[in-house]
């Protein structure tokens, strides 16, 4: 995993924790500038700790891991080729999106999210759908729903046959 994600700037959630290295104590906001304020619509850029950062003083249980997230979205009906558009958008804008399955009125969005602890994972993903909206123009539904597991789970219940089907294809796709 890299340490910035590519794509348009994005929130990532503003605190310490949550910002690379060089930017722990130093005030500035990743892709903004030093005063932390935006011009209306302006967004922030999208930080990751790399896996085996560690700020100063930190003890080895703070690196980050992965986790597998699936979040579900769901609301008022909306064309499907609109829907297609904006989920593609979305996985255009943030590649880490590894499947996106869709209807006309609601969506599961499937990632990998690199983070010090779950709580971490899911403010991120809680973000993910309403932050992006306007920039991928995704349909104003609410979050319905949100599964944020370790690596670990993840391949267990993989190997127990209980997870997604290894063949799902990594896209966006209709149920």
């Amino acid at each position: 995993m890299s340490g910035v994600r590519p794509g348009p700037a994005a929130s990532r959630g503003g605190t310490a924790s949550r910002g690379g290295s060089g930017s722990r104590g130093t005030g500035a906001r990743p892709g903004g500038p030093r005063n932390g304020a935006r011009a209306p619509g302006e967004e922030r850029a999208l930080t990751s700790v790399a896996a085996g950062d560690r700020f100063r003083g930190e003890d080895p249980g703070h690196i980050p891991r992965l986790w597998h997230v699936t979040l579900s979205v769901s609301g008022a009906r909306a064309p499907l080729t609109e829907v297609r558009r904006a989920l593609e958008q979305l996985a255009h804008d943030h590649p880490f999106l590894l499947t996106s399955r869709y209807a006309d009125d609601h969506a599961e969005i499937r990632y990998w999210e690199e983070a010090r602890d779950l709580h971490d994972a899911a403010a991120v993903a809680l973000r993910l759908w309403g932050e992006h909206r306007q920039t991928a123009g995704l349909p104003p539904w609410e979050i319905v729903g949100l599964e944020v597991i370790d690596r670990a789970t993840y391949h267990q219940r993989i190997a127990a046959g209980y997870g997604p089907a290894p063949a799902t294809p990594v896209g966006v796709h209709p149920f």
